[in-house]
């Protein structure tokens, strides 16, 4: 049953239908400007082409329409703009940097596309710090103008603040005074965590509407510098064109192209990845394939271009992954197929992990890990089906390893195999391998395991702890079927509680209390009476009432 009345199966006419590719041409509310080394993306977000009627994006407010140009012109800036290596983001308004997220419209939007919108939206500003720190595209946030809940939280994301210095532009979270809610894309735990403020300074900032401005927001740590108007713009340049790198300047991008899914009542069809629905209700297929004969790395890598497989695919499992999160809410579980060869999935990594340091290869690689850690933090179950033609061994095994269990076939043929790249190139949100958190209390067994050449059959998988379960093929079907009904039967909240508890053992880490934390309060608190009741703060937001709390602390 959908919560709150709304459908939980949607179609491109749906209200809430959101489609996740688009193009620099097709931009509506951000104008990206590439000179030399450096970047520019300015916020000039259209008041009246947001995502859906019933709101104004005021005061370059943003809905999830913006924030998809924003994940899309953050992933073009690495494939297609190698050359840049400082990214500045800014406002093309006077006097506003951005208010952030908009709160009619998550006032309007239901309690699922709220929090798949904070999830997106945290994935993005995490993808920013990922290409600050890996991709060599350092971003500065040059506001100009005040920046204010989420319009603070994009800049928080960046390596540098500068805040213009006019008297009146201040940073502010003022989310937990006016909404009753949280700073739900990070910015609690960015203040406190990155920008390293004191947490009685950070205490008394959230919860001061009017936010900080000036020399005070420099001395607590809230911004890395402040700058007159009559100089404001000049420092920004200055800091550009002392961090740009000419080493860069001969690199040439590979453009993306739209993975142009085919979607119907079926399923969503790409060239490799298809998600098909079933095999019972609220239930879904997986599938990844990968095709005989994949090109051998040329001199120049780039030359493979945009459909070299371990792009062009996870591209499309990332698409998909979306989709299913937002459009598929009945979805709980999903079951992950593979079909192909191990060695080829094997001469591939090996091939990837020599030419590792180059450009391209590295941003595959990066694309790789980002994919998996969509899945690490997707609000559905996934199990793994090790059966006959899968191909899971070594980035692909990754799959199955973020899996909640792995069903392995006891068949020849059927194998799994380790590769270079299970060894740390794609680590967790925790910082540990999904091989390290599998076995979180025993190390030197994950690095070991990680290391093997050979190959592991079912028994062996099952000996070293690598499947949940290995079967003959008499009780594959039916041990399948009752694990499945059994799984769709239970509750997806308390579900979604439990996967998200289990999935990160080990340390914590920024991100890790992003999600499992901060996303989880947000959640809770979005389905509040002080929130989103008739008298929450959220629902009289813009009203002249004042809200009704019921003051009872849980």
């Amino acid at each position: 049953m959908a919560h709150q009345g709304h459908p939980v199966q949607l179609t491109p006419a749906d209200a809430e239908w959101v489609e996740f590719e688009t193009h620099p041409d097709s931009y509506k509310h951000i104008e990206l400007v590439i000179e030399g080394g450096g970047a520019w993306i300015k916020l000039n977000i259209k008041e009246d082409q947001g995502h859906r009627a019933g709101y104004q994006l005021k005061l370059n407010s943003y809905d999830i329409s913006v924030d998809v140009e924003l994940a899309v012109a953050v992933q073009r800036l690495r494939f297609e703009h190698p050359e840049v290596s400082v990214v500045v983001v800014t406002s093309a308004l006077d006097g506003v940097f951005s208010s952030g997220a908009n709160i009619f419209m998550l006032g309007t939007s239901s309690h699922s596309f709220k929090v798949n919108f904070c999830k997106y939206t945290n994935e993005t500003r995490l993808t920013i710090e990922d290409a600050s720190a890996h991709s060599g595209q350092r971003y500065i946030a040059a506001l100009n103008g005040v920046a204010s809940g989420g319009g603070y939280e994009l800049p928080l994301a960046c390596e540098e603040i500068y805040l213009v210095d006019d008297r009146r532009s201040a940073v502010s979270l003022p989310e937990i005074p006016y909404l009753a809610v949280l700073p739900g894309t990070g910015g609690l735990t960015r203040v406190v965590d990155k920008r390293r403020v004191r947490r009685d300074q950070a205490d008394v900032f959230v919860t001061l509407a009017e936010g900080i401005k000036g020399k005070k927001a420099v001395d607590w740590g809230l911004v890395d510098g402040v700058y007159p108007t009559s100089r404001f713009d000049e420092a920004i340049q200055k800091r550009v064109e002392a961090l740009v790198d000419p080493s860069r300047a001969a690199l040439k991008g590979v453009p993306l192209p739209p993975t142009s899914p085919v979607v119907d009542e079926s399923g969503i069809h790409y060239k490799y990845v298809e998600v098909t629905f079933g095999p019972t209700e609220r239930a879904a297929t997986l599938t990844l394939t990968v095709p005989e004969g994949l090109p051998a790395i040329p001199q120049d890598p780039a030359t493979l271009g945009s459909d070299w497989w371990p792009l062009r695919a996870w591209r499309e499992l990332d698409n998909a992954l979306l989709h299913l999160r937002f459009h598929r809410r009945d979805v709980g579980l999903v079951l992950l197929q593979t079909r192909g060869r191990v060695e080829d999935v094997l001469a591939l990594d090996a091939a990837m992990w020599e030419r590792r340091d180059h450009w391209f290869v590295r941003e595959v690689l990066l694309n790789l890990k980002r994919v998996l850690k969509r899945v690490d933090v997707t609000a559905k179950s996934f199990y793994a089906l090790v059966g006959e033609g899968s191909c899971f061994a070594g980035s692909v095994l990754e799959l199955a390893l973020a899996a909640d269990r792995i069903y392995m076939l006891e068949a020849e043929g059927v194998e799994l195999a380790m590769s270079p790249l299970n060894r740390g190139l794609l680590p967790m949100g925790n910082g540990l391998t999904r091989m390290q958190t599998r076995f979180v209390f025993d190390r030197e067994k994950a690095d070991d395991l990680a290391a093997r050449s050979g190959r592991f059959g079912a028994s062996d998988a099952d000996d070293e702890g690598l499947v949940t379960m290995a079967m003959d093929d008499i009780d594959w079907g039916d041990e399948l079927r009752l694990a499945i009904e059994e799984r769709v039967s239970m509750s997806p909240d308390a579900l979604t509680g439990m996967e998200a508890s289990i999935r990160f053992a080990g340390p914590e880490t920024m991100e890790t209390k992003i999600f499992g934390r901060l996303s989880a309060w947000q959640n809770w608190c979005f389905q509040r009476p002080n929130a989103v009741g008739e008298a929450g703060a959220l629902s009289l937001y813009g009203r002249p009432e004042r809200p009704e709390f019921n003051w009872e602390r849980t």
